[in-house]
C-alpha cells in the first residue's frame, strides 16, 4: 500500500515527509540559528525539560548503508543490529558534528551496555569524537519508593540541563514545555483516530511518517502540521482492508510497513516507541514538575524491554482491543530477546479471542537481508481474508 497519492498531495503532510525523510536538515537549520541540539538514545528522555531550556531533542537513528567500521571494533555481534548502527554514528563522529550533547536513557538493557561503553571509550581514548553523554538511570518498577527516586535523579538531570542551557530553568518553563509537548501528543491522538476508529483513513506508514518527523523538528511547528493532515485526512479514501496491529522491534523507516500493507492488510496500530507509544501519556500539568516527569514516563504503557511478560499480555490485548484489530504481527529483529520472552503467552491470549497472529522472529537488520519473507505475509493476508 505505501503512501497513498492522497497523503503526498497534502502540503501539511508533505512538509512532515521532508523532515522524516531528511533528517539532519532540522538539526543543522536550528544550530545555526545558535540553537543547542541534544541527541537522545533510548524513548525515556524527557523532552519536556529539554523544550524548557531553549533545547532542541533529537533522536539518534540507525542508517542502514553505513558501514559499521568503528562499532565492529568495539561492540560483539549478539548486540541488537539496530543499535549497534546508531553506535556506530555517535563513535564515528557523526553526532559530534551534529548534536551539542547526547542524553542516553536505560530504555533496554543494551542501551544501558552501550552507555557504559561510551563512558569507557571518554575515559580511555578521550580523543574519540564523541559527544558529552549524559545517563538517566529511571527505575521502572511501578510504587512508591522508586517513584521518589526517579524525582530525584530527574532533578539532577534538570541541573545537567540548566548547565547546557546556561540558565536555570524555572517551573512554570518546564510547564510550558509540557503544554507544548501535550499539545502534540493531542494532535497525534486525531491521527490514532482516523487509524484505527471505525474508518480506517490512514494506513500505517503514512503514520509513522506523521510521527515520527516530531523527532526531528520543531515541536510547535510539528503540532500544527498534525492538526492540518488530520482535518484533511478525516476526507481521504476510507481504507477496506483487515486490520492488523504491529508489535515488536522499532520500525525507523516506512520500509517494512510499506511490504506488510502491500500484501492487503492495513496496520491500524503498533506498541513501539516510533509509534503509538510516542505520544500515550501526558505530563499531569496538576503535579510538581518532577512528580508529572516521573507520572508521564512511568506510567506509560508497557514496553517489551521495561515489563513483567503478564504485564505485556495485558498490554498487548488492550491495543488490540483498542485499535479493533482482527490480527497481529509480531516483528522481531535477531538478539532482540525480550519480545521473544513475551511471544508465547501473547499468541495464546489473542488466538483465544480469536485473533490471528503471524511471528516472524531472529529478522536481520536492515530488512533486505532478509531471505523473502512476502509468501509468509500473503498467506496471513489471505488468512485475514477469510481464506483457508
Amino acid at each position: 500500500m505505501s503512501i497513498r497519492e492522497c497523503a503526498l498531495k497534502s502540503a501539511a503532510f508533505s512538509r512532515l515527509k521532508d523532515v522524516y525523510d531528511n533528517r539532519e536538515q532540522e538539526i543543522k537549520k536550528a544550530r545555526a540559528a545558535g540553537t543547542k541540539v541534544i541527541a537522545e538514545l533510548g524513548c525515556d528522555v524527557p523532552d519536556e525539560l529539554l523544550l524548557a531550556g531553549g533545547l532542541m531533542p533529537v533522536r539518534v537513528y540507525a542508517d542502514p548503508d553505513k558501514e559499521l567500521v568503528q562499532t565492529n571494533k568495539y561492540l560483539e555481534f549478539s548486540f541488537d543490529p539496530i543499535v549497534r548502527a546508531q553506535f556506530e554514528k555517535i563513535v564515528d563522529g557523526t553526532y559530534k558534528e551534529l548534536v551539542d550533547a547526547l542524553v542516553v536513557s536505560n530504555s533496554t538493557d543494551v542501551i544501558i551496555r552501550i552507555y557504559l561503553y561510551l563512558r569507557e571509550m571518554h575515559r580511555v581514548e578521550p580523543e574519540k569524537p564523541i559527544p558529552e553523554v549524559e545517563f538517566i538511570d529511571w527505575l521502572f518498577t511501578r510504587n512508591l519508593l522508586y517513584q521518589q527516586r526517579n524525582e530525584f535523579l530527574i532533578g539532577l538531570f534538570q541541573e545537567t540541563v540548566e548547565r547546557w542551557a546556561g540558565r536555570k530553568i524555572s517551573d512554570e518553563e518546564i510547564r510550558e514545555a509540557a503544554r507544548v509537548c501535550n499539545a502534540d501528543k493531542a494532535a497525534l491522538r486525531k491521527i490514532g483516530e482516523l487509524r484505527h476508529g471505525s474508518e480506517v483513513h490512514i494506513n500505517g506508514s503514512e503514520a509513522l511518517v506523521i510521527i515520527g518527523s516530531a523527532f526531528f523538528m520543531d515541536r510547535k511547528e510539528h503540532t500544527k502540521l498534525v492538526e492540518e493532515v488530520a482535518k484533511e485526512a478525516a476526507s481521504w479514501p476510507v481504507i477496506n482492508a483487515p486490520r492488523v496491529f504491529f508489535t515488536g522491534s522499532n520500525q525507523e523507516s516506512t520500509d517494512l510497513y510499506d511490504k506488510i500493507e502491500a500484501s492487503g492488510v492495513v496496520i491500524v496500530g503498533d506498541d513501539h516507541d516510533w509509534g503509538d507509544r510516542f505520544y500515550d501519556r501526558d505530563f499531569n500539568l496538576e503535579y510538581t514538575t518532577r512528580r508529572a516527569i516521573v507520572d508521564c514516563y512511568m506510567l506509560r504503557e508497557f514496553s517489551s524491554k521495561k515489563a513483567y511478560t503478564s504485564q505485556r499480555v495485558e498490554a498487548l490485548n488492550r491495543e488490540v482491543a483498542a485499535t479493533a484489530a482482527d490480527g497481529v504481527i509480531f516483528y522481531m529483529n535477531e538478539y532482540e530477546e525480550a519480545a521473544s520472552w513475551d511471544y508465547p503467552p501473547q499468541k495464546k491470549s489473542l488466538e483465544s479471542q480469536g485473533k490471528k497472529t503471524l511471528c516472524l522472529a531472529k529478522m536481520k537488520w536492515p530488512m533486505s537481508k532478509n531471505d523473502d519473507f512476502g509468501d509468509k505475509l500473503s498467506a496471513f493476508a489471505d488468512t485475514m481474508k477469510g481464506g483457508a
